[in-house]
């Protein structure tokens, strides 16, 4: 389950006035069910060798398939149906994992907080947390 999207070489997501880019993918930028529809909207646009198309999945863009997730997300892993993902709540805070049901779309972040990248990619490597 994918959507496409379109994406400027140097950063943003074609938003829906068909001429800026937004920094963060949202609600507000032009999406496309399949890469057919997104090639025939690419083929119509000026400068169009600027621009790319991307596909934007759960494992890729965590955010937009769940928008209760808050902070930055480091790393995605998909596991027995979830999406597992390493998150900083906010800059400078302890990193966090948050497991992500694609069905329910509800996200469950962790107690335990982690102080470094490396203490939480043990963790979140050999899944030693109960889902």
């Amino acid at each position: 389950m994918g959507i496409f999207a379109l994406q400027s070489f140097v950063g943003g997501f074609l938003d829906e006035d068909l001429k800026n880019f937004n920094k963060v993918f949202d609600d507000w930028c032009v999406q496309f069910e399949n890469i057919e529809d997104a090639q025939l909207m690419l083929d119509t646009l000026e400068k169009n060798e600027q621009i790319k198309i991307v596909e934007i999945t759960p494992l890729s863009y965590p955010k937009y398939f769940f928008p209760k997730l808050q902070g930055i997300t480091h790393a995605t892993r998909e596991y027995e149906g979830k999406i597992i993902c390493i998150i900083e709540p906010q800059m400078g805070m302890s990193f966090r994992i948050a497991i992500c049901d694609m069905q329910t779309k509800n996200v469950r972040v962790l107690s335990t907080r982690y102080k470094s990248a490396q203490n939480v990619e043990g963790a979140f490597a050999n899944l030693s947390f109960d889902l």
